[in-house]
């Protein structure tokens, strides 16, 4: 049914007469004359349409006459979809389908307290550590061995020399505060895990008292590396640096040649690095050359160091075996 847009003709309604009382009716003085006629307009006329189609083929009729309207093809982009497309949505909607397994929660990360301090002034505090292999604290076995090198190499068997130490990979800064603990003056954190520094870093540094003499910069070792020079600023290069990377995550060749290229480095600089089996070292790292290289099962210790320290070891090799036999160094020489 449709309501035409064509104007009607005026209808006039006649003058009702009461034969009762011979008078007109009273709403006849008021209503003469009526047009029924609609105003014109420039409106287009409204059209009302019955039909038995369902509101989605209605709405897909809409669709198709506004993609013909701006000049698209309607099959293009109402096209059905696939029975198998069709098959997997209604599975998913009842739940039968393949469903994709939730992530389940991380369980939150907690710590223990298996490592300590071996020598110096925080001797046997303990520290803080992760549970589990997020972080892989250098054995204290390994650590204790690195200092006594690095304590004779600088002339000074009970203490290290006074300076600066960086401590590249510090994770639980075991190594750092060892450093602190027997004799250097400032340590360089390079930690990237923010729940680390938070965590366990920074409260290890509270408890042993260490944290005032302590710069913490939680960045990767790569971009540490790569601005060298602005962390080393004015204090020129470190007298100590301590390498402990989680193995599988770095190359050595690169890491090592970045680490003599830098600022970082100076003439009198003991570098410390601990590397697993089945990877080739080089002899020197930069200027310095190897003051020592052991094994500890399937860990490996080298240490670099400058000219010096190289010429002491190489005498305290000589002497060791002539003390050992009770001779005086020409004796040894002669034999």
């Amino acid at each position: 049914m449709a309501v035409s847009p064509y104007p009607l003709t005026p209808i006039r309604f006649p003058l009702r007469i009461n034969t009762s009382t011979n008078i007109y009716s009273s709403y006849a003085n008021f209503l003469p004359l009526i047009n029924a006629s609609p105003k014109p307009t420039n409106r287009r006329p409204s059209t009302i349409v019955f039909s038995n189609k369902s509101r989605n083929e209605l709405a897909i009729e809409e669709k198709r006459e506004l993609l013909e309207r701006y000049g698209l093809d309607p099959d293009e982009f109402l096209s059905e979809p696939s029975p198998k497309t069709r098959r997997r949505k209604e599975l998913q909607k009842t739940g039968r389908g393949k469903q994709v397994p939730l992530e389940e929660p991380k369980p939150p990360r907690t710590t223990h307290k298996l490592l300590q301090v071996l020598g110096g002034k925080a001797r046997r505090k303990k520290l803080l550590s992760p549970k589990g292999m997020d972080v892989r604290p250098m054995m204290e076995v390994v650590k204790g061995a690195a200092f006594d090198i690095l304590q004779a190499a600088g002339g000074c068997p009970v203490s290290l020399r006074p300076g600066r130490w960086l401590d590249l990979y510090s994770g639980t800064g075991s190594v750092g505060i060892e450093a602190i603990s027997r004799g250097c003056s400032e340590v360089h954190f390079v930690e990237m895990d923010p729940w680390v520094v938070s965590d366990v870093l920074r409260p290890n540094l509270e408890w042993t008292g260490f944290l005032d003499v302590s710069v913490i910069h939680t960045v990767r070792v790569e971009s540490f590396l790569e601005r060298a020079e602005q962390f080393v600023g004015k204090d020129g290069s470190f007298d100590y640096i301590s390498v402990t990377p989680p193995y599988t995550e770095v190359d050595y060749g690169l890491l090592m040649g970045q680490i003599s290229k830098s600022a970082l480095v100076g003439e009198d600089t003991f570098v410390l690095v601990e590397y697993p089996s089945r990877t080739d070292m080089l002899d020197t790292c930069g200027c310095l050359g190897k003051v020592a290289d052991r094994r500890f099962g399937r860990t490996h210790l080298a240490i670099y160091g400058p000219e010096w320290a190289q010429k002491k070891r190489k005498s305290e090799k000589l002497v060791r075996p002539v003390a050992e036999k009770g001779l005086t160094a020409s004796e040894n020489l002669k034999e």
